[in-house]
């Protein structure tokens, strides 16, 4: 059963603007990184819902990020899209970081799928690399609040944030398809500085294999309300120390661009095994 909008702390009028606007209930939800809002195109029948519209729901001042809500079917699965995530380094609290997570689960949506652009730290993450996130590190000294308390869970939340069966599958589902990815783990850190070489080599001790400035609320908040999450690093540039000297956004939506291809296939396949 979906949640009510009190009980995800929303506003009270969020959830019916969005239902008014929408054929049923999504079943998964997808946000999306630096330059992957194209993945959005490929939808049948799409309603676009531009986050302005939505009562509550705090906007985007990220170049390559929309701030709109996309529904639509894909593959056969009624599916939302984040365009234009919410970063704590915007300004915005985690509270409202992770608003669009708090309605998906309003709107009864029970799988995550979530991508960012990172740094690549492993030697094997070079620029261009899809990585999978098995776990991560929150390095931003942010705490996470208990969305609900009644709905809580705690082991699976905090140690267990990402399926890794389901990753598994899609791994799988990539080198059928021919979509070489890798797996590892992702390090939150609270931007909007790229990181000095000093921190990079402290984030590779403590086995950070990319680092990027999202994601870790959004699936911490996914997973308290009980989603299933699986994470998707695009590797868009060497981290500090490790690569090119200079570091910048363009850079980021570049690389995010050269690969979209692979991803949009992968995301595609990945759904599709789910209908």
């Amino acid at each position: 059963m979906p949640l009510d909008a009190e009980a995800i702390d929303l506003h009270p009028d969020a959830l019916g603007v969005v239902q008014e606007r929408i054929n049923g209930a999504p079943r998964l939800g997808l946000v999306l990184g630096s330059g992957l809002s194209h993945l959005a195109d490929v939808l049948d029948d799409p309603v676009v819902i531009p986050a302005g519209d939505i009562p509550g729901y705090p906007g985007s001042t990220v170049e390559g990020h929309r701030g709109q809500l996309v529904f639509g079917d894909l593959e056969g699965v009624p599916v939302v899209f984040v365009q234009g995530r919410l970063h704590v380094y915007e300004g915005h609290s985690v509270q409202d970081a992770t608003y669009p997570i708090r309605l998906m689960a309003a709107l009864g949506v029970k799988r995550l799928i979530i991508t960012n652009a990172a740094g690549g730290i492993h030697p094997e993450c070079v620029p261009g690399t899809l990585m999978w996130i098995t776990d991560h590190l929150a390095f931003a000294f942010r705490p996470i609040p208990i969305a609900n308390p009644d709905h809580f869970r705690p082991t699976q939340a905090e140690r267990e944030p990402y399926d890794l069966e389901w990753t598994a599958r899609a791994q799988a589902l990539g080198d059928k398809i021919g979509v070489a990815t890798r797996s590892g783990t992702y390090l939150w850190t609270l931007g909007p500085s790229y990181e000095t070489k000093a921190e990079i080599r402290m984030f590779k001790t403590m086995g950070a294999d990319a680092v990027g400035m999202s994601t870790v609320p959004e699936v911490i908040i996914a997973r308290q309300f009980g989603m299933q999450v699986i994470g998707m690093s695009t590797i868009t540039n060497f981290a500090a120390g490790l690569g090119q000297e200079s570091l910048n956004h363009e850079e980021v939506l570049e690389v995010g661009r050269q690969v979209r291809d692979d991803l949009q296939r992968l995301i595609v396949e990945v759904v599709r095994d789910l209908a």
